[in-house]
């Protein structure tokens, strides 16, 4: 018997946890949804797919025992239906609910009608979701705890005039963000004085929107940051450990394309520093089951916080090759009542990962998405690669969704060797049919400023055009 499980086993029989789940309803799609089926099945949990009529032909439910469609393709009427899938859940008698990474994974109302309907969501409780959901009051929270926070207004800014106010006193240029916000929308950059009104109340209309709120606050912007971020876990108990950071300062439009682990711009005593100040932040959150705290590092090496996400991430593997853990499988034992699998001082951070997000659109063509159906298809592998998919050949990739097809991970000794082996992966990937992201990728991990690790947020803005005439012309960086 391994140590989790013999570990897991004593938990039990001394009556401090519970049995673990017999069944777990997997709220999701996509790469992810195929991810957490995986785990179930490795713990002998029965994983129970839902889908909507988009998703028929999706891999989990090809590989799934039980499935059932929650409704059309519109997520509104299916993944973020929650009356359909808690009538699933208790239809299936389902232990247990893993809501995955977007949709209703950070859906305050949710987990409470998941707590409600007696079926455990993996994840925090609705009272942490909503407080670490609300950036204002994180904010306040995180300066409570001693975590260092970008200066900005104390709470929410009401309207465009109390705006004026706060950017006078804090100085352009600012950030104007949804206090219910994320993946950058609801979201504008102020550099003049006279752009402050119309983006505060184009910023506000787009949260409403997405997000059926139009609160806001703002942020000193902090110019060409890294954007690093720290994997913590947190179990029932009070423990709480933090798993190393992710440096995911490749993005275009907030959007991330490529991360990785350990980031060339930490030193070990920034490292540290940063490391505890994702503990005390999650401790501060009364926070349990696993999640991620977000950091800005300016060009002094000053880091700030900037939020928490309160669900698994898209850039998991990344830390699961560097530690060895499987977060999935850690956020059920979490979700269970079960103990950390390991302390603080078993973790073990080794080698270096890349991630690679495959998105199905152009980038010479604006990055206009590209559903359609899959012809040949031929994934990368070898030693130290590693693909989570939903993607086979015959495949149609409906229009409806995220752009992401596949993330290609990659683990070496060290970085250079690792941006050799995704480069010969992303050589290797073949994708018939739709357009993907994929030169361009590669195209990144040849330029000399990336070899390096001497890039910030703004790389991809400073050198998409390079890229995209590299991409065309199949001709590569110097490194």
């Amino acid at each position: 018997m391994g140590c989790w499980s013999l570990l897991e086993s004593l938990w039990c029989a001394i009556g401090k946890g519970k049995a673990m789940f017999k069944r777990i309803l997997i709220a999701n799609r996509g790469e992810i949804a195929v991810r957490i089926f995986r785990a179930c099945r490795e713990m002998e949990i029965e994983p129970v797919v839902v889908y909507s009529q988009a998703d028929r032909e999706a891999l989990q439910v090809q590989l799934a025992e039980q499935a059932y469609c929650i409704g059309p393709a519109r997520s509104s009427d299916s993944y973020l239906n929650m009356d359909a899938i808690l009538t699933v859940a208790k239809a299936a008698a389902c232990d247990a609910i893993h809501p995955g990474y977007g949709f209703l994974s950070e859906n305050a109302e949710f987990a409470d009608a998941c707590q409600q309907a007696g079926v455990t969501f993996i994840g925090p409780s609705g009272s942490v979701i909503r407080a670490m959901g609300n950036k204002a009051a994180a904010r306040t929270l995180m300066q409570k705890a001693g975590v260092p926070v970008v200066p900005g207004s104390d709470g929410a800014v009401e309207s465009a005039r109390r705006a004026r106010e706060v950017a006078d006193a804090i100085g352009y240029p600012i950030l104007i963000k949804a206090v219910a916000g994320g993946g950058g929308r609801g979201m504008r950059r102020v550099f003049e004085p006279e752009q402050l009104e119309p983006l505060f109340e184009e910023a506000r209309r787009e949260a409403v929107s997405c997000f059926g709120s139009g609160e806001m606050y703002m942020e000193k912007l902090i110019l060409r940051p890294r954007h690093i971020e720290f994997q913590v876990l947190a179990d029932r108990g009070g423990h709480v450990i933090q798993l190393g950071e992710r440096d995911c300062s490749i993005q275009r439009r907030n959007q991330k394309l490529l991360e990785e682990s350990p980031s060339k711009a930490l030193t070990p005593e920034l490292r540290e520093r940063m490391g505890q100040a994702a503990v005390a932040a999650a401790r501060a959150a009364g926070y349990e089951n696993a999640g991620t705290i977000e950091f800005v590092v300016d060009q002094e090496n000053n880091f700030y916080f900037i939020e928490m996400n309160t669900r698994i991430q898209v850039e998991h593997p990344v830390t699961e090759l560097t530690t060895g853990l499987d977060l999935v499988r850690e956020q059920i034992r979490i979700a269970a009542g079960l103990p950390l699998s390991v302390t603080q001082d078993q973790v073990q951070l080794r080698g270096h990962a890349i991630e690679c997000r495959i998105n199905g659109e152009d980038p010479s063509k604006g990055f206009q998405p590209s559903p359609g159906r899959v012809g040949f298809l031929h994934l990368p592998g070898g030693f130290g690669v590693r693909v989570d998919t939903g993607l086979y050949p015959g495949y149609e990739i409906p229009p409806y969704y995220d752009s992401l097809m596949a993330k290609i991970i990659v683990y070496a000794p060290t970085r250079l060797e690792a941006i050799r082996r995704m480069r010969r992966s992303l050589e290797e990937l073949i994708v018939e049919g739709p357009a993907t992201n994929t030169d361009l990728l590669h195209q990144i991990l040849h330029h000399p400023d990336f070899v390096r690790g001497n890039y910030n947020t703004g790389f991809l803005e400073d050198h998409l055009e390079t890229l995209l005439a590299w991409s065309g012309s199949g001709e590569e960086g110097q490194a």
